[in-house]
């Protein structure tokens, strides 16, 4: 069968499949079940067919959301907080796995810019960091302790300081998604342009090394946050351009709250980034193996939580 024939032939249904998922606590079990079982029959015959087809993608998206319907309805309301952890979030995020590239493409290409800026222009660093911190860096060099600045405020202080302010930094980059992913293209263009900006300078001063390590302990997993909350722009931001079958204000609430639960799942993530950046990373001196395993663990995590384990939980669900 041609592909425009068996979307004539089957269009009107999912559709209607797709309203029934909008109007939440509708469906009864059964009814969801029914509705997973033709999909999924339709996903498979249009794999065979039509493997790299926006059919196929469409119906992938369409048999995920039945997926997570069927978990919210489960009774498993004193496991509900495990299965957002072990099933929800990593679906949202396979579904997001796009966006996520975007945005670390942005972040990185960003960073490189300031890498290139700064060495052609010794100025630009003042332009990106501003004047103070330059200066209380400068002067941190001379004291030999180049990153003394994590050391100079209370713990508590600093952890909630800090927190809060990742926090902010994330939300932010989502609700910018309404700009119609432009605004959250720009924060990640800059913070990225700042990170590069900022290696590059200490790199100059000869501590490239040492910084890496130090500023890493946190900033594996607050960089990386940052980056996925860009992601949760994104998917909010694309639902306005991109509707697709939805409606523009169907499609804009669908993505609004897949993006929202994106940035909610982020917050543990902000709050280790924030409590190893008070209490661990000022301690400067500590010894590099220690340095290099927190920063080893806090990649592992990230990758296989957001990357590696959704795309095995995907494969695994596909599995007869």
């Amino acid at each position: 069968m041609k592909e425009a024939a068996f979307v004539k032939q089957n269009l009107q249904r999912w559709q209607e499949f797709e309203k029934s998922l909008e109007k939440e606590n509708t469906l009864g079990p059964d009814q969801l079940a029914e509705i997973f079982i033709q999909i999924t029959d339709d996903l498979s015959f249009s794999r065979t067919q039509y493997p790299k087809s926006d059919t196929t993608r469409y119906l992938n998206n369409l048999a995920s959301g039945v997926h997570l319907e069927i978990y919210k309805n489960k009774k498993e309301d004193k496991n509900r907080f495990i299965t957002f952890w072990k099933h929800e979030l990593p679906f949202l995020f396979k579904s997001a796995h796009r966006q996520l590239a975007y945005a670390f493409i942005i972040f990185s290409l960003a960073a490189a810019m300031g890498v290139i800026s700064v060495v052609n222009d010794e100025n630009f660093v003042r332009l990106i960091l501003g004047d103070g911190y330059v200066n209380m860096t400068l002067d941190n060099i001379e004291k030999g302790n180049p990153l003394g600045v994590y050391g100079k405020t209370n713990e508590a202080d600093m952890f909630f300081g800090i927190t809060f302010n990742n926090i902010k930094v994330s939300f932010t980059a989502f609700a910018a998604g309404l700009l119609i992913s432009i605004g959250t293209g720009f924060l990640l263009f800059y913070n990225g342009l700042m990170v590069g900006t900022f290696f590059t300078f200490l790199a100059q001063k000869g501590f490239l090394a040492d910084s890496l390590l130090i500023v890493m302990l946190h900033g594996t997993l607050e960089l990386s946050a940052i980056i996925l909350a860009g992601a949760a722009g994104f998917v909010m931001g694309n639902s306005i351009l991109f509707p697709g079958t939805y409606s523009r204000l169907a499609s804009f609430k669908k993505g609004a709250k897949k993006g929202l639960k994106i940035v909610m799942g982020l917050m543990p993530v902000f709050i280790i980034a924030g409590f190893i950046e008070s209490f661990i990373t000022r301690y400067t001196f500590m010894h590099w193996s220690v340095k290099l395993a927190v920063v080893a663990l806090s990649a592992f995590f990230i990758i296989y939580y957001f990357i590696f384990y959704p795309i095995k939980l995907h494969k695994d669900e596909r599995k007869p």
